[in-house]
């Protein structure tokens, strides 16, 4: 079974399903290589002018597995310690800047939960649009690590401001898509067994514009609207988490998860 599922049936549109619905699309090493390949073969294909992102199953994606065997991303092979750690931690932010700066225009069509590393996923798309049962949460620090990681804090307070978005990062608390609407993660809500052709009907409505001007919206839409430089956000989020990584508490963190348990923190001075 692929991990990416990739469907045209409209040359002009090319649809991508996050494939692992038995871990609610939770991104493994194996599952984000596979979305590398797809978004290198997006950005040479000039026939396609939407794509639309969303999950197989009952999630969007509950972002990184903890439970994944594998530790290393492909490009970190032959290194060790801290730097393959921070190969590794690139690897899985790179899928931000990516999505941006795809040729195409991007839906995000989550149709299910999205936490973590899925909801950066959606936070990197130009669009979103959310079936009413998807919930959301920035939950990167309850595992030990920090709260900014792939991208997040460049491009969420871009879409909520910064009061929300510090406090959904600090917090990590779950909302709904009643409040994801109102903040204006989203654009729009429907039933979930409307939300693929809804979205369908949104990039028939793109595609009905001159391609050329639509890929050039999407380019001044993204210079714009990330002029500080999402390069230098995700790179100073890296090594955040690679410090993060190396004390003990991502370690507890993910024991904690696994063994569904509360984290048990080291006390201040404890620290690793």
């Amino acid at each position: 079974m692929t991990l990416i599922d990739i469907a045209r049936p409209d040359p002009a549109v090319a649809t991508i399903t996050l494939n692992r619905p038995e871990r609610l699309n939770a991104l493994s090493f194996a599952l984000v290589e596979e979305l590398h390949a797809a978004l290198t073969a997006l950005e040479n294909d000039n026939t396609c002018r939407v794509v639309i992102l969303t999950g197989a199953g009952r999630g969007f994606s509950a972002g990184l597995d903890l439970k994944d065997p594998t530790r290393t991303a492909p490009t970190a092979a032959g290194l060790t310690g801290p730097a393959a750690g921070m190969r590794t931690q690139e690897y899985i932010a790179s899928l931000v800047p990516r999505l941006q700066r795809l040729p195409q225009t991007v839906i995000a069509a989550i149709n299910g939960p999205a936490f973590g590393g899925g909801l950066a996923l959606a936070a990197a798309c130009d669009l979103r649009i959310a079936a009413t049962s998807a919930r959301f949460g920035v939950q990167f620090i309850k595992i030990g690590i920090s709260g900014c990681d792939i991208g997040i804090s460049y491009t969420l307070p871009r879409l909520v401001g910064a009061g929300r978005a510090t406090e959904l990062i600090t917090t990590a608390r779950e909302f709904d898509t009643a409040e994801a609407e109102r903040i204006g993660f989203v654009t729009r809500v429907v039933p979930d067994a409307e939300l693929l052709d809804t979205a369908r009907e949104l990039a028939a409505t793109l595609c009905g514009h001159s391609p050329f001007a639509l890929a050039m919206t999407k380019q001044v839409l993204t210079a714009n609207a990330y002029a500080g430089g999402i390069d230098g956000a995700i790179a100073l989020e890296n090594r955040t988490q690679i410090l993060a990584g190396t004390g003990g508490e991502f370690a507890e963190a993910a024991a904690a998860f696994i063994e569904r348990r509360p984290p048990a923190w080291a006390q201040t001075g404890e620290r690793a």
